[in-house]
Parts: C-alpha cells; structure tokens; sequence
C-alpha cells in the first residue's frame, strides 16, 4: 500500500487569492493529500515583492485557517537568498526520508518556464512535479513543443495520472484538471486596489479586512515596514 503523498505549493502569494485557495483545494481533494503553501522569501522568478514575507506569511495564516488538509510552511522565510525550490525540496527529503512520496505544485505558466529554474532536472530526483491549469498556459504536448521543448522532453516519459504518484517517492509528472479556470491573480489583484476598484471579493474576508487594516497595495506603501509581533495574526 503506498503512503500518502504530501503535496508543497509555493509561490510570493504576494497576495493570498481565492485562486491559490481553489487549487490548493482540488489537489487536496484529487490525491487526499496534505497540502502546504509556502511562501517564498525570496522569488527568484518574479521582482520583489511588495509585501514583506511576515505579511505574506500571516495573510496565508488566516487564508488557510479551518481548512482542512490545507496550511503554511514557513521554512523559505527562515532562508536567506533566492528561495530556490531545488533546496527546499532538498531539505524535505531530508526530513522525510527517501521514500515519502513528494510533489511539488506549479501552475502550467510556471512550467512553461521550468528550464529556467535552479537545477530543474534535479526536481525529478527529489519530488513529482504536479501541474494544474493557468489562463492563458495549456498543458498539452503541442504547446509545451513550441514554447519548451526542453520541458517536453523530461516530462514526456515521466507523464501519470495523479493518482499513481503516491505509488512513487519522486520521478513522476501530472496534471490535474481545475474544475473551471480561475481569473483571480496577484498582479491585477494589486492594481486593483491601488485604483480603488472593487478587490474585496478576490480574497477571503479576513484576508480583505488585513489588507484594509495594513494599507497595503496602496500607491504610498511601495515599501512596507516589517510587522512586528503584535501585527501577526
């Protein structure tokens, strides 16, 4: 019987979304997996961010709270330098053990892009890659040929469906189907409320109500300062 497959989905979350919340969710409900979202100290794939990682980290926090199956994983924020996933998947092997089954969770733009990342063949060594559907970015072999051949070829022969990736520590690659694409992102969701249109109803409401309380996104906080204990959720 093979074991549960522990599934990591990273990101800036720069900020959480409705969107982040709805895959988290069909993943966990795909594949009866533990799903964690850990916010990335330092993207090396996107500028900086424009709210600091103890923000982005406590906004997770109330984005998650009483979700089942679904929470934050601090261990990027405790890093300094870029929050290459190659290292994070390192160490959770190493906590894990060389059998637990491992993936990890990205969007079809992130694959697309995939041969740009840190040792990004050395991912297959260390975890599944599981992909889910983006706007804009289809996972399909003739999209993935014109845009990253690179990708198509690894993945190619490592292609399963997602529910033989527990059967497996590591190697494999799957999508799984959103039920509908989400339109929420973090780019417009910041315009948005830099412009005053109405953004409320992207985010859960305690996540709202934090971003109000903080002034984020706001024209005059392109710079954020650090919150200090009492500031955490």
């Amino acid at each position: 019987m093979s074991s549960p497959i522990r599934v990591y989905y990273g990101g800036s979350f720069d900020p959480v979304h409705n969107g982040h919340l709805a895959v988290a969710r069909t993943v966990r409900d795909a594949l009866s997996a533990q799903v964690a979202l850990l916010p990335a100290h330092d993207p090396p794939h996107k500028g900086p961010t424009r709210a600091d990682a103890l923000q982005r980290a406590a906004m997770l926090d109330l984005a998650v709270d009483g979700e089942r199956g679904l929470y934050v994983d601090r261990r990027e924020l405790n890093r300094e330098g870029p929050s290459w996933t190659v290292d994070t998947l390192t160490e959770l092997r190493g906590e894990l053990g060389v059998m637990a089954p491992i993936a990890w969770l990205i969007g079809a733009d992130s694959l697309l892009q995939l041969a740009s990342w840190h040792r990004w063949r050395k991912l297959f060594e260390l975890a599944h890659i599981l992909v889910v559907d983006r706007p804009g970015a289809a996972v399909d072999a003739d999209a993935l040929r014109s845009q990253a051949p690179e990708v198509l070829a690894e993945i190619a022969p490592r292609w399963r469906d997602p529910v033989q990736l527990p059967d497996a520590a590591h190697g494999g690659f799957a999508r799984v189907a959103m039920p509908a694409l989400r339109p929420e992102s973090s780019t417009e969701l910041r315009r948005r409320i830099r412009d005053g249109e109405p953004w409320q109803d992207w985010v859960p409401p305690a996540v709202a109500a934090y971003i109000t309380h903080h002034g984020l996104y706001q024209p005059a906080t392109a710079i954020i300062p650090t919150l200090s204990t009492s500031d955490k959720p």
